[in-house]
């Protein structure tokens, strides 16, 4: 692993930097300097868990503005680009096949109301959309018992106007899901962001599984599931939390690296003993805690990420989390 150098801008900063570079340096015929990649690489391509997620992949792609529409498209297990475009109204939740990339048009296209669902599938990808108030017992996107899934540059909001459990998750994983890289999203106003694992005693389905990467995401006055993560290894890097009550909590046995992240206005940024029979484990480094809390009851072993990744230092996570995570930024 190689960490940026602090100085760096925002990572669509330093990609502009670079293109003027290096045609400043060909019409000079001299050399180009060619600066360190940015954490804008996971645009093209999830890093983390989740690498290899091709979803659709070149497929020719549909442009959808119905429901009924949407929910036609998103069928079956075929090579599928589906592109909505304009905000869709819907109560549940749609189920999505295999081998499909849900993209938003532009940056106020996705679901009100409701959410998607993928169960039983693998190889999906989500971008660029915008999904709020996923109205209970729907979430905003369920991964339920599927592997190889990218969610990315989302824009995730409820309110915290109602009761706790009017809304449920905007993020949920679940039933042994797994490779599953969450990155470049916006978690907004809500009390239960982003449950892994969703009972204690589902050790059976999910010992082994439930190996998510969360990095560069925004989760801003989300109560507590930053995430929640049972029986599972976690690697949470290069986030930023403002305005929780309990951020990330790993429990039932599971392992997390919490990495490079800010916190600000959290009471507890990591705890491993809460809630549970059993505590979960989690090691720290080089993150901004900006005054919250640590309840570490136990030290984990996972320290070493099997994938390639570059972590940004937490002095630069604000500037470039906040323009670049959640729609429209693509």
């Amino acid at each position: 692993m190689r960490t940026l150098p602090p100085h760096l801008p925002p990572r669509k900063r330093s990609r502009r930097l670079f293109l003027a570079t290096a045609a400043a340096g060909a019409l000079a015929v001299g050399t180009a300097l060619v600066l360190p990649q940015s954490a804008g690489a996971a645009e093209t391509a999830p890093i983390g868990f989740g690498a290899g997620t091709t979803g659709g992949g070149g497929a020719s792609s549909v442009t959808v503005s119905t429901l009924a529409a949407f929910k036609t498209a998103v069928t079956g297990n075929t090579a599928k680009v589906v592109k909505v475009n304009g905000l869709i109204s819907l109560s549940g939740q749609v189920d999505i096949g295999s081998n499909t990339t849900v993209l938003g048009v532009g940056s106020s296209s996705g679901f009100t109301g409701g959410g998607l669902r993928l169960k039983k599938v693998t190889n999906v990808v989500v971008r660029n959309l915008n999904i709020s108030k996923p109205v209970a017992p729907a979430d905003g996107i369920t991964v339920q018992a599927s592997t190889k899934v990218w969610i990315d540059h989302n824009a995730f909001s409820a309110d915290r106007n109602h009761d706790k459990d009017y809304y449920d998750g905007l993020l949920d994983i679940n039933h042994g899901s797994d490779y599953v890289t969450v990155s470049w999203n916006t978690f907004k106003d809500h009390f239960k962001g982003s449950l892994v694992g969703h009972s204690d005693n589902n050790a059976s389905e999910d010992t082994g599984h439930l190996r998510v990467t969360y990095h560069h995401n925004w989760f801003n006055n989300v109560n507590s599931r930053i995430p929640s993560l049972r029986f599972g290894t976690g690697h949470f890097y290069d986030n930023y939390v403002v305005g929780a009550e309990t951020a990330v909590h790993p429990r039932m046995g599971a392992q997390m690296l919490v990495e490079n992240n800010v916190f600000r206005s959290t009471t507890v940024a990591v705890t491993t003993n809460r809630d549970s029979d059993v505590d979960g484990y989690a090691n720290l480094r080089g993150n901004d805690l900006g005054g919250a809390a640590t309840e570490i009851s136990r030290v984990g072993t996972f320290t070493s990420p099997p994938y390639s990744y570059t972590a940004e230092p937490a002095s630069s996570v604000v500037a470039s989390v906040t323009s670049g995570a959640g729609a429209g930024k693509l």
